[in-house]
């Protein structure tokens, strides 16, 4: 977890402080939670083993590993084309190749400029993953915090002695998945499995009977 993001979690657990002394009355609910005036918690567990952490961590290393596999690709694409302008140097006057040759100097430089651009977006995201994610869990804190009238949350990688303190980490782990499980804000909603009611099947329509065509008529005279 980066400094920035180290800052973030202690500003959250602080915010979760004030906001539960708020509530001095709370009484931990018969949801194996204990009453402690403080609770320790370990942030790098919550985001490796819940189920939102989880999909985080996976979408970040899709997104690092297609990163990866287009500028190998590019790579490959720019070597080529690299080979086939020396190829063509000999065939061509010193004019033409110096156009072609800064036509191509341009296009290299736009791609690793682009790739830059995308490799500084990567790291971006990935530092502010633990931001969004304590946002995220931050309301099933809360409620914890209240169930146990505790007066303060302390992240427990910055805690030596823990005497009265209880550890709510492997508690918040499962309240996460069952709260929130893996849901990300902007998914669509789930879609209701309910099956539509049958629809009692009609009997075909029977065809009209037919009608005797009008008998001819014969001419008149005959």
């Amino acid at each position: 977890m980066t400094c920035c993001g180290l800052a973030v979690v202690r500003r959250v657990l602080v915010a979760l402080s004030l906001l539960c002394a708020a509530v001095p009355g709370a009484v931990a609910q018969d949801m194996g939670v204990i009453e402690s005036d403080i609770l320790v918690i370990d942030p790098d567990r919550l985001f490796a083993e819940t189920q939102l952490g989880l999909r985080m961590t996976s979408t970040l290393r899709a997104e690092r590993e297609a990163l990866i596999a287009r500028n190998r690709e590019l790579e490959g694409q720019l070597e080529a084309e690299e080979k086939a302008l020396t190829d063509l140097r000999a065939q061509t006057s010193p004019e033409e190749f110096r156009k072609l040759a800064d036509t191509f100097d341009s296009k290299v430089q736009e791609i690793r400029s682009q790739s830059e651009r995308r490799a500084r977006d990567l790291e971006r995201n990935s530092s502010q993953a633990t931001v969004q994610f304590m946002r995220l869990i931050e309301p099933v804190l809360v409620q914890i915090m209240r169930e146990a009238g505790a007066a303060v949350v302390m992240d427990s990688r910055n805690v030596l002695l823990r005497a009265g303190a209880i550890d709510i980490t492997d508690l918040a782990i499962t309240r996460i998945d069952e709260r929130i499980g893996d849901a990300m804000p902007g998914d669509a909603p789930p879609q209701d499995a309910t099956p539509a009611p049958d629809t009692p099947e009609q009997p075909p329509e029977e065809d009209p009977p037919a009608q005797d065509a009008p008998a001819e008529q014969a001419p008149a005279g005959e």
